[in-house]
């Protein structure tokens, strides 16, 4: 699991990667405070130690702007003990606040249990694809490295009808009528266009073929 630390006191956050490292965690510490989102994009951590009061902008801003692309779990770290600021960190998109000083064991323990929150619970449903591709298939929401590729109304409802059949193929007379379900009217022409641009999502996403083609057949996922 890899977390990224974002902390402007070096000392303290050289602690924390040095304690969690010693348990087998991939630790980054954050460098450039004027793009911490960009860090984030890069580095894809499975959960982000954010500190409140940092250089530029603080740690409510930044956790804004990444619930914009990414759902990665977020633990503030502040030496703020004020009821409205653990209300906005959580408001604003965090998942848990731990107050300075804080012991190194608890902080410890609280990553431990959003981690296995959070990902024990994906993996129920979560479906993984090739390249690193995986479709949540409660929320009918494609994504890499926690961040989202947008898909259509259309392309969600085909692309779910395909995983819950997998590997089996699928005709064009069967994803229309998984679309017709749903109030959708879609003509063979508009199916064509949809699968079309479905495939080259995911191709462009993943570096390969996601959805195959079994000629005379229909279509399917390996």
């Amino acid at each position: 699991m890899k977390i990224f630390i974002v902390e402007d006191d070096e000392t303290l956050a050289g602690e924390i990667a040095g304690y969690l490292i010693k348990w087998g965690y991939e630790t980054r510490i954050a460098e450039n405070f004027a793009d911490i989102a960009k860090e984030v994009s890069l580095m894809s951590p499975d959960l982000i130690l954010m500190d409140v009061n940092l250089p530029n902008y603080d740690g409510f801003y930044w956790c804004e702007k990444i619930r914009q692309s990414s759902t990665v779990p977020i633990i503030y770290i502040s030496s703020r003990n004020d009821d409205r600021d653990k209300i906005m960190a959580i408001a604003w998109g965090g998942d848990d606040y731990v107050e300075k000083p804080f012991c190194m064991e608890l902080l410890k323990v609280k990553i431990e249990a959003l981690l296995r929150r959070t990902y024990q619970y994906r993996e129920k449903r979560e479906i993984p694809l090739w390249g690193g591709l995986c479709f949540d298939s409660a929320s009918q929401i494609m994504f890499i490295d926690h961040r989202e590729i947008e898909l259509t109304k259309s392309e969600r409802r085909i692309l779910a009808k395909l995983l819950a059949e997998r590997p089996n193929v699928v005709t064009r007379e069967e994803l229309k009528m998984e679309l017709w379900s749903t109030d959708e009217f879609i003509s063979d022409g508009a199916l064509t266009t949809a699968l079309s641009r479905l495939r080259s999502k995911l191709k462009e996403a993943a570096g390969g073929e996601v959805i195959c083609t079994k000629k005379g057949r229909g279509y399917f996922v390996p």
